[in-house]
């Protein structure tokens, strides 16, 4: 499958003007290897706008939903360190969002990333979720251009679950209901589902509702459990 596990956490948001290069010095060297450190947690990534906003996406793979609102998670998300108070007071229109993965197609991740925001129309959920899942997902994550696609469902409850790290913001957070994922290597074939198989009017046809967020993001940053200690580092320190 693209996603590792069974659930994932999505943050997309922007940052305070000015604090790019602080924000992304945090996120690189303290914080995603401290999410990725938490049992559970298998891969994170850091991706930023192409197109679309808000500027930053954020992707952690967790190993099952459970893991999203376990004693360790929560106890990091009270008790974060300073740099992560600065970090985390810097963000700015905030959708984080704990999911479900319903559908996960295709190996590995690709430099690029298509995200869609959107939801079922009133009594279209099965029917879009039987598009996306029985055709469209898993045939995209075949094509030249792609290696993998998604359909992630969004938990509003386990969502608003109050934090120390949620006071830190300057709003509450949105809530995505359904995701879309889609990763490739080529930007023009990514850019080019929104005028074909992802289209807003197709989707729509299928079953989604009219309003959707749609974004394209270069990722710049990927750690998985492996990546905290490598034999490289090892070895260095036992050389002393």
């Amino acid at each position: 499958m693209g996603q590792l596990g069974y659930a994932a956490m999505l943050t997309w948001h922007d940052v305070t003007a000015g604090g790019d290069d602080e924000h992304e010095h945090w996120h690189s060297h303290e914080h995603i290897a401290e999410r990725v450190g938490i049992n559970g947690f298998l891969r994170g990534r850091r991706f930023v706008s192409l197109s679309g906003t808000p500027k930053y996406l954020i992707v952690y793979d967790v190993e099952s939903f459970e893991t999203l609102i376990s004693d360790g998670y929560l106890r990091r998300l009270n008790n974060p360190t300073p740099w992560t108070r600065g970090g985390v007071a810097a963000m700015q229109n905030t959708n984080r969002t704990l999911c479900r993965v319903t559908g996960s197609f295709g190996t590995g991740i690709g430099s690029m990333l298509l995200s869609i925001r959107l939801s079922p129309a009133p009594g279209k959920a099965e029917e879009l979720s039987q598009r996306l899942l029985g055709g469209v997902l898993p045939d995209l994550a075949q094509e030249p251009g792609f290696v993998g696609a998604a359909l992630l469902e969004g938990d509003e409850a386990a969502s608003r679950t109050e934090t120390e790290e949620k006071r830190l913001r300057n709003q509450p957070d949105d809530i995505a209901d359904w995701v879309i994922l889609v990763d490739g290597y080529d930007a023009e074939a990514v850019k080019s589902l929104r005028d074909g198989v992802l289209s807003q009017a197709r989707l729509e046809k299928h079953g989604a509702a009219p309003v959707q967020t749609v974004g394209i993001y270069n990722l710049v940053h990927a750690i998985s459990e492996g990546d905290l200690v490598s034999p490289h580092q090892t070895a260095s320190r036992s050389d002393g």
